[in-house]
This record gives structure tokens, C-alpha cells and sequence, in this order.
């Protein structure tokens, strides 16, 4: 059987119609939105055909008919159009990511608070895997007598502070020369390759007059660069669902929040797909857990490196033109906001901590 011109332009209404009701569609209702001169029954036989050919379902406690996982297919492959975001929307993100431009995780998640609020779905972001990132600087920035700020720099401009508490008092210019040692000993290196203890030795000899200072950072750095190695994931919007049809009965609500709840299982499917936009619709996600939902998630870099994930999972019945316009407008910036910005590297050595 032929999926006609005719049976797309009706197959894309019933879509259409059944993303903005969540309600079945009815032949009545089609004919009478239809930009065709074509009668009810005409409808009803196309309706019919097109079930047939797998691209609707026939609920049955409703003459009318929603799409399947195919259709959706379909829709997003072919017939789908990404409307222009509005110029607040863009405004917005543009502003409030370029806000958080040097703290990384801050931006992730701030950004997966944007996509939430503007889709109205649950969205999520993934950091991603530094083994191969490289060290740029370390400073010890004094709070008082017994606090410092661990900063720790990387190539790619990723900026980690930690507060850390120190067993005993330390002189401001004892951190500056505790700092400097450690920039000139891992400048260059790779977390992993710290983290293997292959230069350790090197830097406790070069800060041997300072041994019980290093002592007390030494353990917090290397946990510090532990926590940077892992994938964190973010969630935002977790309450959106009870605004939507779909998950108005508990038992629905409850399967949802189950399995966003299970963060490892659910990072690991996110983690594996593929770079780039990327739409995954019922029994396409491989997981009988994520059978009745859809997941969009795109692609950020760091410098043009592809490094993390954003996303969304909702419902099947979703806006994939508008989604996926917000997220390809959100990701662009998230990519310029992580460029490498020599300037801002500048001004945080421009302290005068960090010479070798």
C-alpha cells in the first residue's frame, strides 16, 4: 500500500491534532480542519489504511486514532518543521548562559534549567569524562587563617574551586609558593596521569620545606581531581509531568519518577547515544523502561570538542520541531560560552599565583 500525498497530509494533521489534545482524532473532527475537499468517509478509509500500514493505533474506548512509534518516526524524519525561536527566548539564553561562562558545572546546570522551563519537560545534562583533560594552573586562594580555595584550571578552560579546611594556620605567601610548585610540576599533565601518582614524587621533593602544608592539600587535590573524572547528571523539571495528560493517574507518575529516580541506570543509557541531535521514540530507546517516552538529547563541546550531553525525556506525544529547535539554539550557545577565552585565562593568572 502507497502512503500517498494525500495520506501524509492526514497522517501529519492527526499528529498535529493529537499533540496539542491528547485526544484521539476522529474522522468528523479531520474534515473539518483539513485544508481538502474530502468527505468524513473518505477520511475514515484513508484513517483505516494508514492503521493498516502501522502509523496508528485505535484506542479502544475512542472512535478516534492516535499515532505510533512509526508515525512519530515519520514525522520527525519528514514532516516535521523547527519553528523560529522568539527573540525573548534566544535573549534569554544567550544572557543567562554567558552569565555563568567560567563556572562550568554551574552553566550545565544552569542550562538544563532553561531547556526545562522553556519545553516544559524534564531535561537533564550530562558532564563528561575528563581522563584526557589537561592541567593549565593551581592556585590556593587564603579565606582565613584556616580555609583556602583550591582553583584547578585545565587546558579547555574548566575551572574547579573547592573549599578546603587546613589542620593548622598558613601563611598566604607559604600557599603562593605551595601553588607555584604545583602548577610547575602538573602543568601539562592529564588527571589520569596525576591521579596514577606518576609525578608525585617529584612535586613533594620540590615542597619538601612545606611537607605538613602539603600534606593536608595534597589528599583534597587528588580527591578534587577524582570528582572531576566523574559524570555527573543534572535534572530539572522533574514536576512538569503532572501538567501533562499522560502521567495524570499515580501509577504513570509513579513509573516516570522510578525511573529518572535510578540516576546510574538512566546516565548509562544516556552516556551510549550518538553525538549530534539525536530523537529516540518508544521501543527505539532499546528499554522496556523507556518504551512509552521519547528522549532528545544533544551534543555540547568545550573548545570544539564534543564532550557532554543535554536532553529531554517526556512523553511520546511531544513538540519535536519546537524541542529541537531550542535545543540546537541552546547548544550553540553553550558551545561559545565554552570556547577557550585566552582573556578570561589571562585575568585569573594576571593574580600573579601562578608563574612557574
Amino acid at each position: 500500500m502507497e502512503l500517498t500525498e494525500r495520506k501524509l497530509k492526514i497522517l501529519q494533521a492527526i499528529i498535529s491534532d493529537y499533540v496539542k489534545t491528547a485526544e484521539p482524532v476522529g474522522s468528523r473532527t479531520l474534515s473539518k480542519r483539513l485544508d481538502m475537499d474530502i468527505s468524513p468517509a473518505t477520511i475514515r478509509n484513508e484513517m483505516s489504511d494508514l492503521e493498516e500500514m502501522g502509523y496508528l493505533t485505535h484506542p479502544h474506548t475512542s472512535a478516534g486514532r492516535v499515532p505510533s512509534d512509526k508515525a512519530y518516526r515519520l514525522y520527525v524524519n519528514q514532516l516535521m518543521e523547527k519553528p523560529e525561536l522568539s527573540i525573548e527566548a534566544k535573549r534569554s539564553i544567550a544572557n543567562e548562559l554567558q552569565a555563568d561562562i567560567n563556572e562550568f558545572e554551574r552553566t550545565i546546570r544552569h542550562a538544563a534549567r532553561i531547556l526545562s522551563r522553556i519545553t516544559n519537560l524534564t531535561s537533564f545534562a550530562v558532564t563528561p569524562t575528563r581522563n584526557d583533560e589537561t592541567l593549565k594552573f593551581i592556585n590556593l586562594l587564603p579565606v582565613d587563617d584556616n580555609t583556602v580555595v583550591l582553583m584547578i584550571v585545565s587546558e579547555s578552560g574548566e575551572i574547579s574551586n573547592t573549599a578546603l579546611k587546613l589542620k593548622r594556620p598558613c601563611k598566604p605567601e607559604n600557599l603562593q609558593l605551595l601553588a607555584k610548585s604545583m602548577t610547575y610540576n602538573y602543568r601539562g599533565k592529564t588527571i589520569t596521569e596525576v591521579l596514577r601518582g606518576d609525578i608525585i614524587e617529584s612535586f613533594e621533593h620540590n615542597a619538601e620545606a612545606m611537607s605538613a602544608l602539603s600534606q593536608d592539600i595534597m589528599p583534597d587535590f587528588m580527591k578534587t581531581l577524582e570528582d572531576m573524572l566523574n559524570v555527573q547528571l543534572y535534572m530539572d523539571g522533574l514536576t512538569n509531568i503532572f501538567d501533562l495528560p499522560e502521567y495524570s493517574d499515580i501509577e504513570s507518575a509513579k513509573s516516570f519518577m522510578t525511573l529518572l529516580d535510578q540516576k546510574e541506570d538512566f546516565l548509562q543509557k544516556v552516556v551510549g547515544r550518538d553525538d549530534g541531535v539525536i530523537v529516540t521514540i518508544g521501543d527505539e530507546n532499546m528499554d522496556e523502561q523507556m518504551a512509552d517516552y521519547s528522549v532528545i538529547t544533544a551534543t555540547y563541546t568545550v573548545d570544539g570538542k564534543t564532550v557532554g550531553k543535554i536532553g529531554v525525556i517526556g512523553p511520546k506525544r511531544m513538540k519535536y520541531g519546537e524541542v529541537t529547535s531550542v535545543m540546537e539554539y541552546l547548544t550553540e550557545n553553550l558551545n561559545n560560552s565554552f570556547k577557550l577565552e585566552d582573556r578570561e585565562i589571562k585575568k585569573l593568572e594576571g593574580g600573579g599565583n601562578t608563574d612557574d
